[in-house]
C-alpha cells in the first residue's frame, strides 16, 4: 500500500512540472497575423510566429505545432483530458479520484461488518464482544446475585434471632416436670428451634413425634429456599459459556473464504467465544461459593432440629413414666388396705 502510494504521488508530481494546461481543443486557431488573445494559453518551446513591426511575446502558441505526448507510463488521456486530469483543471490535481471504488465498480469491503464500535467503557464493550449469548448469560448473574443477597439476609436475620439461653430454660422446664413453664417459653419465639418445640409440647398428647417432624419439615424448607434455584444456574452458566464459544467459533470460521475480512472476523470471533466461557466460568464460580455454604448451614439446621426433638422425646418420656411410676406406688398401699379390710 504504501509502493502504491509513493508510486501515485511521484506520477502527480511529474505530470504538475511536465504538463502545463492545454488550451481546449474547440478553439479555433487564430490567423496568422492575428495578436495572440489575452489569457491564451502557450506551450514553451515551440517557436512563436509574431508579426512584422511587432515585438515578440513569449507564451504564444503556435497553430499546428505537435501536441505534447504524456510522459512514459502514464495511461493515455481520454478525449478532452489531459494527463494531468480533466481539462481545465489546475495543475497537479490528484490522480487517485478516477480509481475510486466507486468508479471502478469493484464493491467496498465488508470489513465493518465484523467490527465492533467501542463506546469507551470496558463492561460495554467487552458484553458487546461477546456477542448474542451475552444476553442469557446477563439474565442468569442478575439471579444469581439477588438470590445470594436474599439469603445472604435470611442466614443474617437467623442468626440475630438465635436463643440458645432460652432453648437451656425450656429443658430445665421439662427436666423438672413444668411443661407448662417450657410452653410458654417456648411461644412467640423466632427461633426454629423453639418453634419446632413448642409445636410439640402442644400436641404432645395426640403425636408428639409426628408434631416434631412435622414442625422441622416446615423449617428447613424455609432454610433451604432458592438452593434449587442456585444449583440450577451453577450448572447453566458454563454451558452457557460453551454455547458462545461454540457461536464464536462458527462465526469465526464462517469468514475465512472472504480475504478482505477474514483477520477481522477471526479476531472476533475467538473474542467472542472466549468471553462468553469467562463470564459463564465466572458466574458458576460466583453462586457456587455461596451454595455450598447455603447447603451445609441447612444440614447444621436440621442436625439441632433433630438433636432438640430427640432430647424433647427423651425427657418427656422419662417425666411421663415417673408420672407412671408415682401413680402406681401412690395405689399400692390404699389397694392393700381395702384388702385387709
Amino acid at each position: 500500500m504504501k509502493t502504491l502510494l509513493t508510486l501515485c504521488l511521484s506520477l502527480i508530481a511529474l505530470s504538475a512540472f511536465a504538463q502545463p494546461p492545454q488550451r481546449p481543443a474547440q478553439q479555433p486557431p487564430p490567423p496568422p497575423n492575428a495578436p495572440p488573445a489575452a489569457g491564451a494559453p502557450a506551450q514553451p518551446g515551440a517557436p512563436v510566429q509574431q508579426p512584422p513591426g511587432m515585438p515578440a511575446q513569449p507564451g504564444a502558441a503556435v497553430p499546428g505545432a505537435p501536441a505534447q505526448q504524456p510522459p512514459t507510463g502514464m495511461p493515455p488521456a481520454a478525449p478532452g483530458m489531459s494527463p494531468a486530469g480533466p481539462v481545465g483543471a489546475a495543475p497537479g490535481s490528484s490522480v487517485s479520484a478516477t480509481l475510486t471504488p466507486a468508479e471502478t465498480g469493484t464493491p467496498a469491503p465488508s470489513a465493518h461488518l465484523y467490527e465492533t464500535k467501542l463506546t469507551g467503557n470496558y463492561f460495554i464493550d467487552k458484553f458487546r464482544q461477546g456477542g448474542p449469548v451475552m444476553w442469557p448469560i446477563l439474565m442468569v448473574s442478575i439471579v444469581a446475585l439477588t438470590v445470594v443477597i436474599e439469603r445472604i439476609f435470611w442466614w443474617g436475620g437467623r442468626w440475630f434471632r438465635r436463643d440458645p439461653k432460652r432453648i437451656e430454660k425450656v429443658f430445665t422446664a421439662i427436666e423438672v416436670g413444668d411443661v407448662a413453664e417450657a410452653s410458654r417459653l417456648s411461644r412467640d419465639s423466632r427461633d426454629p428451634v423453639l418453634r419446632m418445640m413448642w409445636n410439640g409440647l402442644n400436641h404432645q398428647h395426640a403425636s408428639l413425634q409426628g408434631a416434631l417432624q412435622v414442625a422441622a419439615g416446615i423449617e428447613i424448607k424455609r432454610a433451604g429456599r432458592f438452593l434449587v434455584v442456585m444449583d440450577t444456574l451453577v450448572t447453566l452458566a458454563p454451558l452457557l459459556g460453551l454455547l458462545g464459544t461454540v457461536t464464536g467459533l462458527i462465526r469465526a470460521f464462517g469468514a475465512l473464504g472472504n480475504e478482505e475480512v477474514a483477520v477481522v472476523a477471526v479476531t472476533g470471533g475467538i473474542a467472542e467465544a472466549l468471553i462468553a466461557t469467562a463470564c459463564g466460568l465466572g458466574i458458576a464460580i460466583f453462586a457456587l461459593i455461596p451454595f455450598n455454604f447455603f447447603t451445609s448451614r441447612v444440614s447444621n439446621l436440621e442436625f439441632e432440629l433433630q438433636t432438640a426433638a430427640t432430647n424433647l422425646e427423651v425427657m418427656l418420656e422419662a417425666q411421663s413414666k415417673e408420672h407412671r411410676e408415682v401413680a402406681i406406688g401412690g395405689q399400692t398401699p390404699s389397694s392393700a388396705k381395702g384388702s385387709s379390710i
